[in-house]
C-alpha cells in the first residue's frame, strides 16, 4: 500500500443502482446528511494540495468509490488528475484506482482509465442467477450490462479486478461461481463478505453463517492452490493477503492486519473519516477544505479510532492461528459477527496447503 491512501466520494451515496445488500447505504442512514453530492473543483484541488504536501514526494494513491462515483461525470475526472499534474511538484508517484457498478461505462470513459493508468475495480457476483442482488433502480438483473463493460475492458486493455460480495447464496455456489469467472478469463478477484446494517442480526440468504463462510473458504482456496500449482494463478485478494502472513511479508490488506490502520475518506462536501465503513457522524475527522492531513492524521478521534482496534479478544490470545487470522479480520466485520467457528474449520483444513507458497518470500525494500 502506498504511504498515503485516500478514498475519494466524488459523487457522495448517489448511484444509479439499488443493491440489496449496499453498505453504503447503511452507513449514510446513520448520518444527519445522506447525500453530500458530487464534489467541487474547489474541494477536489484543496484535497489534492493537501495529500501532496502530506505526501512529501512519497507516493499518494486516489481512489474513487461511492455509491457510484462515475456519476459525477467524465470531466470532473479529466479535472482531477490535470490538477494532480499541475501540484504534483515533488513528483510524487501517483496510483489513480476507482470501484463501479459498470453500468456507466462507455469506450470513453475505458479510454480515459486505460490512457491515465487507473486500475478499476468492477462488481459482479458471478453469472446472471448469483448476480440478481445487483438490481437497478427498476429492480432489473444488472448482469449483462457489467459483462458488456468487462469486456469493454479487456478490449481497451484496462486493468480491472472483479470484487463480488460474499453473500450466503456467494458461500453456497462458489463453485459455480469461481468456473464463471474462469471461462470469462477474469484473474483478479476480491471476496467481501457481506456487512448486516449496523446493529442488525437478522438472518437471510444475504448473510453468510459460519459454516457457509468455512465451506465457501476450503472451496474457494483450494482452487486457488491448485491454479497456482498448474502455473495458471489466479489472484484472490484475501488469500493473496494470507500467503503474504504465512510466508513472513507485509499484508497490504487493511482488513488482515488485525488492527486499524491511518485511512482517510473525503466525501463529496470534503468532510473526512477514518474508514469506508465508519463515514458516520461520530467518525468524521474534519473537513479538507478546513484542515490538512497533518491535523487529521494526527488528531485525538483518529488516534481513539485505531486504538479501539487494537483490543485482542482474550480467546485468540491463546489460539494457534492468530498469527494468520489475526483475530478475524477488520474490526467492522468482527461487530458484525464473530467467524472463530470458520476461521478454525478453514485452517485445520488447509494450512498445510499454504506450504506451496514457501518460496514466495520478498525480502522487503
Amino acid at each position: 500500500m502506498p504511504p498515503l491512501s485516500i478514498m475519494i466520494k466524488s459523487a457522495s451515496s448517489l448511484c444509479n443502482m439499488r443493491c440489496r445488500y449496499c453498505f453504503y447505504h447503511d452507513v449514510t442512514e446513520q448520518r444527519d446528511v445522506k447525500s453530500f453530492g458530487i464534489m467541487s473543483e474547489t474541494t477536489a484541488e484543496n484535497l489534492i494540495t493537501k495529500a501532496l504536501r502530506f505526501a512529501n514526494g512519497e507516493s499518494v494513491a486516489f481512489a474513487f468509490q461511492g455509491g457510484e462515483p462515475l456519476i459525477a461525470g467524465l470531466d470532473y475526472f479529466r479535472s482531477f488528475v490535470e490538477l494532480v499534474k499541475k501540484h504534483n511538484v515533488l513528483s510524487s508517484q501517483i496510483y489513480f484506482s476507482l470501484q463501479t457498478n459498470g453500468t456507466l461505462v462507455t469506450k470513453e470513459w475505458a479510454e480515459f482509465f486505460k490512457e491515465n493508468g487507473f486500475l478499476i475495480g468492477l462488481s459482479l457476483d458471478g453469472d446472471f442467477e448469483n448476480n440478481r442482488f445487483r438490481v437497478d433502480d427498476k429492480g432489473n438483473n444488472t448482469f449483462y450490462k457489467i459483462l458488456n463493460t468487462a469486456q469493454l475492458f479487456q478490449n481497451v486493455g484496462v486493468d480491472f479486478n472483479i470484487l463480488t460480495v460474499l453473500t450466503g447464496n456467494c458461500a453456497d455456489n462458489i463453485d459455480d461461481i469461481y468456473r464463471f469467472f474462469r471461462s470469462k478469463g477474469f484473474k483478479f478477484l476480491q471476496f467481501i463478505p457481506c456487512l448486516r446494517p449496523f446493529g442488525d442480526k437478522s438472518e437471510s440468504e444475504l448473510y453468510m453463517t459460519n459454516d457457509q463462510y468455512a465451506d465457501f473458504l476450503i472451496k474457494c482456496f483450494n482452487y486457488f492452490v491448485k491454479d497456482y500449482v498448474r502455473g495458471d494463478y489466479t489472484s484472490i485478494r484475501y488469500f493473496d493477503n494470507l500467503v503474504h502472513l504465512y510466508v513472513g511479508n507485509r499484508p497490504e490488506q487493511c482488513g488482515v492486519c488485525g488492527h486499524c490502520t491511518h485511512q482517510f475518506v473525503v466525501e463529496g462536501n470534503g468532510n473526512v473519516y477514518p474508514c469506508d465503513f465508519y463515514c458516520t457522524d461520530e467518525w468524521m475527522l474534519g473537513n479538507v477544505n478546513a484542515v490538512g492531513f497533518e491535523s487529521l492524521a494526527n488528531c485525538e478521534k483518529a488516534k481513539r479510532f485505531i486504538i479501539e482496534s487494537l483490543k485482542v479478544d482474550e480467546k485468540c490470545k491463546s489460539c494457534r492461528f492468530y498469527p494468520l487470522c489475526r483475530g478475524g479480520g477488520c474490526k467492522r466485520n468482527r461487530a458484525d459477527r464473530d467467524y472463530c467457528e470458520a476461521y478454525k474449520k478453514f485452517f485445520t483444513s488447509c494450512l498445510p496447503l499454504f506450504r506451496v507458497f514457501i518460496n514466495e518470500r520478498k525480502e522487503e525494500q
